[in-house]
């Protein structure tokens, strides 16, 4: 079986730099985006198998990526991940109601991640959706 290629989108290099070294140590392709543009684009040209999404981003946020998804006749399907640095309030309940399988404040404890990131691959038509 190929390798599950992860869509990785945070603006700040640092942090896609180590979800990177940690998720490549783990097997997977990794590709990146910095800003929602960028994120929505990849998402078509990289048809990765999911997406780790960090909500605050430029150009849209996080939800606005998860929205274009959401409404994407053939890339819905994409789990995806949320690891962001805002405030939990509200913004969690949000993310599983807008379709994420996961939602994690950094830092994010690696271990916690890349268990959610396979539940995520093994169940990719959203069985798992809100559950973790």
């Amino acid at each position: 079986m190929d390798k599950a290629k992860i869509l990785v989108v945070d603006d700040n290099a640092a942090i896609r730099r180590g979800l990177s070294i940690r998720l490549r140590a783990n097997g997977y392709k990794v590709v990146f985006a910095g800003d929602a543009v960028s994120a929505i684009a990849a998402l078509v040209t990289e048809n990765p198998d999911l997406m780790i999404l960090d909500l605050g981003l430029p150009c849209g946020d996080g939800f606005v990526v998860m929205d274009r998804l959401n409404k994407h006749d053939v890339l819905f399907n994409i789990p995806v991940i949320v690891v962001t640095g805002r405030e939990l309030a509200g913004n969690r309940d949000r993310a599983l109601r807008a379709g994420a399988s996961a939602f994690f404040q950094k830092p994010v404890d690696d271990e916690k991640l890349l268990t959610a990131v396979g539940k995520a691959l093994e169940c990719p038509n959203g069985e798992l959706r809100g559950s973790l």
